[in-house]
């Protein structure tokens, strides 16, 4: 379910469906209809397991600091799907959303898509009303089906791969890998983070097929330390670039950062403009992700982890910056999450756990969770809001984590108090 949008749906008397239904045929069919507002566009288009939002945000900041007036449409929402769709950091208005749904409604999409799509479309034409000069653009699930796959973008980027998905994307690393790829188009560059063999032998074989160049962190590019610097490096042109100093910690950030940057280079190239390594800097420096090992009260933290990498890149995180505190893990997973692997690795670095309830329908029930742990000191917590503003001593940091969903929930309940 995406918050908010079945109030428009309802008032214009549009309908979609709630299920998930990989494929291009509706939403083709749709940007036809609409008279193709995904057209005449400068894309890129993001695709992954984990580190899209995070890269999405390092190359908006980026672009933004180089003068480019920036759409961005990204998965899941904060609080509701008005902030999935931004111009510039700022959200679509209410207005605008009525005003894209009478056009929809007018070019007869009722009943033919589903909530995606109808996201999707919602997207598409408003930037394309506000006349954007670069469109940073998240696959919503997989890839090569989804129904963001419809535009030619400059370049495409794939963070990470892992298992996910697996009853749409299939169970292996190679059939996960192949929905990804399929966002590389013929011709276009495509920016690969640090890939399993398996992936990246997926990734070869489409972009040879589709005769595309591959820039693939720590070969094409990577991020050195120098004089305790961090400094980015374009290894085969001699490029240097820094020094760089981000807010989002973890190594994994130091990797989406690379990336973002190297994204960003064939922007430039495609709108002849000549970088700006100052508005680089301070684009890297100025990023921040909701969700993201983000400070929402005095030492309390929401991470949105729900998956082995995002559990595994958060425990790195943890380790090496915070292994001098006690951390108490707060923690709500989605049923069909691997749930049991995301605590294997949270589990050894907290003092506690504390287990609550996602308001999803794919939840899994917070004293389910809490009786497939094995940690010594765990408790199931109802108010989780009242919980998190529990002072705590000068030692101690909790991290909110295991749901995008559950930190969307708990951000709603605490603006409203």
């Amino acid at each position: 379910m995406i918050p908010l949008l079945a109030h428009y749906k309802e008032k214009w008397a549009v309908e979609s469906e709630q299920s998930i239904k990989p494929g291009l045929t509706a939403i083709r069919e749709a940007m036809m209809l609409l008279g193709h507002p995904e057209q005449g566009m400068a894309y890129v288009h993001i695709a992954g397991t984990n580190g899209k939002g995070s890269t999405l945000t390092f190359i908006e900041k980026i672009a933004l600091n180089h003068n480019l007036s920036v759409g961005k449409f990204m998965s899941p929402c904060i609080v509701d799907f008005h902030d999935q769709i931004q111009i510039d950091e700022t959200p679509i208005t209410s207005a605008q959303v009525d005003a894209i749904f009478q056009v929809m409604k007018d070019a007869g999409l009722s009943g033919k898509l589903t909530d995606f799509e109808l996201l999707t479309c919602i997207a598409l034409i408003h930037f394309k009303n506000e006349n954007v000069n670069l469109v940073l653009l998240e696959a919503g699930m997989g890839g090569r089906e989804d129904s963001t796959n419809i535009v030619l973008p400059i370049v495409s980027v794939i963070p990470t791969i892992a298992l996910e998905h697996t009853n749409f994307l299939g169970t292996t690393i190679e059939a996960i890998a192949s929905h990804k790829a399929g966002i590389i188009k013929a011709g276009r560059p495509v920016v690969l983070g640090a890939l399993s063999k398996e992936a990246m032998r997926v990734m070869q074989e489409e972009a040879f097929a589709k005769q595309s160049p591959i820039y693939a962190l720590n070969d094409y590019f990577s991020v050195v330390m120098e004089h305790e610097a961090e400094m980015y490096h374009l290894n085969k042109k001699g490029l240097k670039m820094g020094p760089l100093q981000r807010q989002l910690l973890g190594r994994h950030q130091k990797d989406n950062m690379a990336i973002a940057i190297t994204a960003f280079i064939e922007v430039a190239k495609a709108f002849r403009m000549k970088l700006n390594v100052g508005a680089i800097q301070k684009g890297v420096h100025e990023t921040t992700v909701p969700g993201r090992f983000e400070e929402v009260l005095p030492n309390v933290y929401f991470d949105g982890a729900h998956n082995p990498a995002s559990a595994e890149a958060l425990a790195h995180m943890l380790q090496e910056n915070y292994a001098n505190m006690d951390i108490e893990i707060v923690m709500g997973m989605l049923a069909d999450k691997d749930v049991e692997a995301v605590l294997a690795l949270l589990q050894p670095l907290a003092k506690k756990m504390i287990f609550i309830d996602v308001p999803n329908e794919r939840a899994m029930p917070a004293q389910k969770l809490a009786a497939l742990s094995k940690h010594p000191n765990k408790a199931v917590v109802s108010d989780v809001v009242t919980f998190l503003q529990q002072p705590m001593n000068g030692g101690t940091i909790r991290v909110v984590t295991g749901s995008l969903y559950l930190l969307a929930a708990i951000r709603a309940n605490l603006k409203k108090m």
